[in-house]
């Protein structure tokens, strides 16, 4: 009998969270995901100028890489890139990493940039502190950071400030959902309330009360329930009208199929589309991200070219 979903069970919430003990091919994956990264790294720094480690901040990990869109040669039909991305000023999509807050790295993930910048959509990758040496609240103000940084610094690259979405993977999509509950104009005064203009979390956490009672993670996370409420974004008001895609691997254990679920519906006037991808487990659902013929990058470009 399957046992029913139940924040405070740590038994269950051991089971259904841990999944590198689910994929049991975790590790080949993870070395796929660092040698298509390095390859692309190399890449896309000859061929566009990607540029590595830019500091966003003052912490040793408060760093991002930015990959420019590739510029169409005369003559491409504008059917090849995103609406609006031949003209001078590109959209940025930015990725954030998952792995509990504790662990990968921005350098993982470099292969997702490659499909879109052929599209003529820039790319930043972004890192930060891992738990336990910070919190959740930390890294999610450093996305906050990282956030209004691109949108400060857009024009140095030729890219539209207003023209900034946001996605992650795991903890990752947890971070990009918050993006859409910031306040931001409280953050940093000169800052639009929709900086963001789209979303995208893949196999998100959206709701952290499992969290504080799953053991193997809350060692390093350090939840206490009273950070619930103000951490999840599943808790949280909607604080723009920015289109938001929720997705996850069909395979993926029961509570990442609740997580993805439950954002979409707490923020359902938001949603453009919520994606569960036949044949995926927890990583090979970011996968699907940076595959030109899947049904997920394909919805990221149409989410960007929506909310232009």
């Amino acid at each position: 009998m399957t046992q029913a979903h139940s924040p405070a069970n740590p038994d269950f919430n051991n089971r259904e969270y841990n999944n590198r003990a689910l994929v049991p091919e975790h590790a080949a994956i993870f070395a796929r995901w660092q040698a298509d990264s390095a390859a692309a790294r190399a890449r896309l720094r000859t061929s566009t100028g990607a540029m590595l480690d830019i500091a966003y901040g003052a912490g040793p990990k408060e760093t991002l890489d930015f990959f420019p869109a590739r510029r169409p040669p005369p003559g491409t039909h504008a059917s090849t890139h995103v609406r609006g991305a031949l003209h001078a000023h590109p959209p940025i999509l930015v990725f954030i990493h998952g792995g509990y807050w504790r662990s990968l790295d921005k350098s993982d993930f470099s292969y997702l940039a490659a499909p879109f910048v052929e599209h003529g959509v820039a790319v930043a990758v972004v890192n930060y502190e891992l738990c336990p040496t910070v919190t959740i609240e930390t890294i999610t103000r450093q996305m906050l950071a990282a956030h209004t940084w691109l949108f400060l610094h857009a024009g140095q690259w030729g890219c539209d400030p207003h023209r900034i979405y946001t996605s992650g993977h795991s903890a990752g999509g947890h971070l990009a959902a918050m993006m859409l509950a910031a306040q931001w104009p409280r953050w940093h005064g000169t800052l639009p309330a929709d900086l963001i203009k789209g979303c995208i979390s893949i196999s998100g956490v959206h709701d952290l009360e499992p969290m504080v009672h799953t053991p193997f993670l809350n060692d390093d996370l350090r939840l206490k329930p009273a950070d619930v409420p103000r951490l999840s974004p599943a808790w949280l008001p909607l604080a723009g009208h920015a289109p938001l895609v929720t997705a996850v691997g069909a395979d993926e254990s029961s509570e990442f199929i609740r997580q993805c679920n439950l954002l979409a519906n707490r923020w359902k006037g938001n949603l453009h589309a919520n994606l569960h991808m036949a044949g995926r487990n927890h990583f090979t659902a970011c996968d699907a991200l940076g595959e030109p013929d899947h049904a997920l990058f394909q919805m990221a470009l149409e989410l960007i070219q929506l909310a232009e």
